[in-house]
């Protein structure tokens, strides 16, 4: 590793430094950047997660710029503000550009404590279809009346850009970023990783349908709709009870690292 970058493994930690809630923020932030990887969803060391610290500063964590998802550590995520600038002292760059999409969702949702952007092949090539994320699985039904989007205006740079994302998400959960990739947006950690996993393998099995050129079997009228209302209870029960205390057993199995 460029000496630039020190391993995330080799810094102090910050457990007992920071209060318990931004300790546990951090932890479970290093968590999900820990489950994208091990989902095989990570872009090398680029695509963001960000996680909102609780308090009125309007600080935020977010991923040190130059470590590779399954490095990072609750110690070594960097506390920035609003506009993507350090509020701590840590030997980690930032990329304050990275932080456009997410600032914006944070800004305007007071629900957006946790924002996931992703660049996989799969949600790639979902957002480039016309017609965006079909009914054609459970998974994608799930999202039915959930899903939003937004057209494709280059990288990411231009603060501008923010008014239109966050006008085209209004008060959805996930969004297909045209020719771009995929977002979800949690009132926790855990909740914005189940909201991906499920608009991520969604995604899959919808390249996967239509690439044999086949004809999809569409679902009886009526069915996407009820599957969404259905939906929408599944993801406020499933998340804290069950699925994220199974998801931290297998990484703590995988690499207890994380936590550091």
């Amino acid at each position: 590793m460029d000496a630039r970058v020190p391993a995330a493994d080799k810094i102090p930690s910050l457990e007992g430094k920071v209060s318990p809630e931004e300790w546990q923020l951090r932890v479970d932030l290093a968590a999900t950047y820990r489950l994208v990887a091990h989902y095989g969803w990570d872009d090398m060391i680029f695509t963001h997660i960000s996680a909102r610290i609780p308090g009125p500063e309007h600080h935020f964590l977010i991923n040190p710029y130059g470590l590779l998802f399954d490095e990072i550590t609750a110690s070594s995520l960097v506390k920035i503000d609003v506009d993507g600038n350090k509020v701590q002292d840590t030997p980690y760059p930032v990329n304050p550009a990275g932080f456009t999409i997410h600032s914006a969702v944070h800004m305007n949702r007071d629900d957006a404590h946790c924002v996931i952007h992703l660049h996989t092949t799969d949600g790639v090539a979902v957002s480039a279809q016309a017609d965006g994320l079909l009914p054609l699985d459970q998974h994608a039904m799930m999202l039915l009346g959930d899903i939003a989007y937004h057209d494709y205006e280059g990288i990411a740079l231009d603060l501008d850009e923010r008014d239109r994302l966050v006008h085209d998400i209004g008060q959805k959960h996930v969004m297909l970023l045209r020719n771009h990739g995929t977002l979800a947006v949690g009132k926790s950690c855990a909740d914005a990783f189940l909201r991906m996993f499920y608009l991520e393998r969604a995604c899959s099995m919808q390249t996967r349908a239509l690439a044999g050129g086949a004809k999809p079997n569409w679902p009886n009228q009526g069915v996407p709709e009820k599957t969404a209302m259905q939906g929408a209870v599944a993801f406020e029960g499933m998340v804290g009870p069950l699925a994220w205390p199974a998801l931290l057993r297998k990484l703590d199995r995988i690499d207890p690292s994380y936590r550091h």
